[in-house]
């Protein structure tokens, strides 16, 4: 299974046997790449027809092959921090609560994208990887062309209580440790691609 969040809807490219496990909004067998170009296309023009699809059929790695092939595709890293309070440490990032995560560098193994990239988006220093956790994939566009986003997710913790200092040339306005009971209001703006990944905290 592959799921991809276009346009804030969950993409979903499954195999015909997976999805009788399955619960989603809309279900499209995958007949040619003409099924997958309409959906995307109503997709990205923002056409309400559900917050989840299901695209299925006999491969589902050719139909992902399909999908992919149509997107340039940049990686990203980033990480959920916690402190030793078990707080989550989240940046405001225009007008949505978000985590800390960049685009990978060249010659920059994954794990030393995470960890820069939190270092640099919120000022602290000291991260320990404890593991790796599920990539997400979102689409976008730049400058009319279409891009496919991998961003690798690491659980990570931090000791200290160290100054919080928000990257501003990033467009990060504020950095906050957020207690569990307050995850609640960060997921009533954030993005969907972020809710996905603090279901694995």
């Amino acid at each position: 299974m592959y799921k991809i969040f276009v346009n804030e809807k969950e993409l979903i490219i499954a195999s015909t046997k997976s999805i009788k496990s399955f619960n989603y909004d809309l279900y499209i067998k995958y007949e040619n790449k003409k099924t997958l170009s309409d959906v995307i296309l109503k997709l990205e023009s923002n056409v309400h027809i559900a917050k989840s699809i299901c695209i299925y059929g006999k491969n589902a790695s050719l139909i992902w092959k399909d999908f992919y092939s149509r997107y340039k595709l940049i990686k990203a890293a980033g990480g959920i921090v916690k402190n030793e309070k078990n707080e989550i440490l989240f940046i405001f990032r225009r007008g949505k609560w978000d985590l800390p995560k960049g685009k990978l560098e060249k010659n920059e193994t994954i794990k030393e994208c995470a960890i820069r990239e939190v270092e640099e988006e919120c000022g602290i220093s000291g991260l320990k990887i404890l593991k790796e956790l599920p990539s997400t994939y979102h689409t976008y566009f730049i400058k009319e062309k279409p891009i496919i986003k991998r961003s690798y997710w690491f659980a990570m913790t931090v000791n200290g209580n160290q100054k919080l200092v928000p990257q501003t040339e990033e467009d990060i306005t504020d950095i906050k440790w957020i207690k569990p009971n307050g995850l609640k209001k960060v997921l009533r703006n954030t993005y969907s691609s972020i809710e996905e990944v603090l279901r694995y905290i």
